[in-house]
């Protein structure tokens, strides 16, 4: 990896360049596997690598456990099925190691292990040499991030990083190339909403995908809501904080039969990653 373009300040590259690097690394890769979230990064790995390497030598991987929304599930199969995408659903079972379920602050280790290790197994039989490639990008550094390392034991690749691509030139470009997904909200796992060292279960999952499920139906589509035992807090955008208040009396009743005893509204707003806060700076 280019480790000048990985300490380069992140900048908004134009269009043509990135387009061009990109060119140029797919250009090098002799076929890919990439693991697929459906959001924007990984659709835009996945749309190059068909595109410069065609169908045979391009896969798209998608990770399907509890953590995973149904929809965002969906809105992956739809993008691979409109640009022609081979799509893998890999039955990973982090949920069932302790190192996962118990939910420690390296949790994302722990599933980026899980994903990457069975992705391997997969391709274990391949008599072509792949590349296993993620959507993480420039502005990714910035973040506590321990999926990263699991991704360095496992020797992937990382096109939009190597090539020094960030957050707003990969939305830019998503877009020029007509890409449906060039302005979906960030989708993170929902274990990511369960603060760390609080057990991550399916039926927290399925009570969190309901909750967000029901926000976004009703006007909010970027929200999150922090499992917090039998509280629910959502976060919304700080704009549309009022708008949440206006509902709160359908919010209250629609958590509770969801098995919520208490919500409560974040006056904060919306921050992505909120609960990495509570990690030491030293262990970041």
């Amino acid at each position: 990896m280019n480790q000048a373009l990985i300490q380069a300040k992140v900048r908004v590259m134009d269009v043509d360049e990135a387009a061009g690097r990109l060119d140029r690394w797919f250009g090098e890769c002799p076929s890919a596997a990439i693991a697929f979230s459906g959001g924007v990064d990984s659709s835009l790995v996945a749309y190059w690598a068909r595109r410069c390497l065609g169908r045979e030598r391009c896969t798209a991987w998608t990770a399907d456990s509890p953590s995973l929304k149904r929809s965002d599930l969906a809105i992956a199969q739809g993008f691979c099925d409109d640009h022609d995408i081979a799509l893998r659903l890999l039955k990973t079972r982090e949920i069932d190691d302790p190192n996962y379920a118990s939910n420690p602050i390296d949790r994302c280790f722990h599933c980026k292990t899980s994903l990457y290790d069975t992705l391997l197994k997969e391709l274990a039989d391949s008599r072509v040499e792949v590349w296993v490639c993620s959507g993480a990008n420039l502005d990714d550094r910035g973040d506590y991030r321990p999926g990263l390392v699991a991704a360095a034991n496992a020797s992937v690749r990382h096109p939009l990083l190597e090539c020094g691509i960030g957050k707003e030139t990969i939305r830019a470009l998503a877009k020029e190339h007509g890409l449906s997904v060039w302005d979906k909200p960030a989708s993170p796992c929902l274990s990511s909403r369960i603060p760390y060292g609080q057990r991550v279960t399916v039926g927290k999952l399925a009570q969190i995908e309901a909750a967000e499920g029901w926000l976004i139906e009703h006007g909010f589509p970027v929200c999150r809501v922090r499992h917090h035992g039998e509280t629910a807090r959502i976060e919304v955008p700080a704009d549309q904080i009022t708008a949440l208040k206006a509902t709160w009396p359908d919010v209250s009743t629609t958590f509770a039969e969801l098995g919520f005893s208490s919500v409560e509204l974040d006056a904060e707003g919306f921050v992505s990653g909120k609960l990495n806060r509570a990690i030491e700076p030293a262990t970041r």
